[in-house]
């Protein structure tokens, strides 16, 4: 699941905490994999607890930033499952 990220603007889309709750509780009850990408912030921290979590660093860059420069945001993969039962995920 790749859902809006918590606490930013831009959107356009009105979505709710409650819904990183429910899709919290779907991950506990679902019999299959799922992986969710989402920035990393505590309250999607405390919402996912008890998931594996991944940390990356990824790098934006739009058309507006002058000189091309790229910022460096943190970005949470959570899963429930760990990717060394499968060999590894990245």
């Amino acid at each position: 699941m790749d859902p809006p990220y918590w606490q930013t603007a831009g959107y356009g889309v009105d979505f709710p905490f409650e819904n990183y709750e429910r899709m919290a509780d779907f991950m506990r009850r679902c019999k299959g994999k799922v992986m969710v990408s989402i920035n990393d912030h505590p309250d999607i921290r405390r919402v996912f607890e008890g998931f594996h979590f991944e940390t990356l660093d990824i790098r934006y860059c739009n058309t507006n930033q002058r000189q091309g420069k790229a910022e460096v945001s943190g970005e949470l993969v959570i899963m429930n499952w760990k990717p060394s039962d499968l060999g590894g995920l990245f």
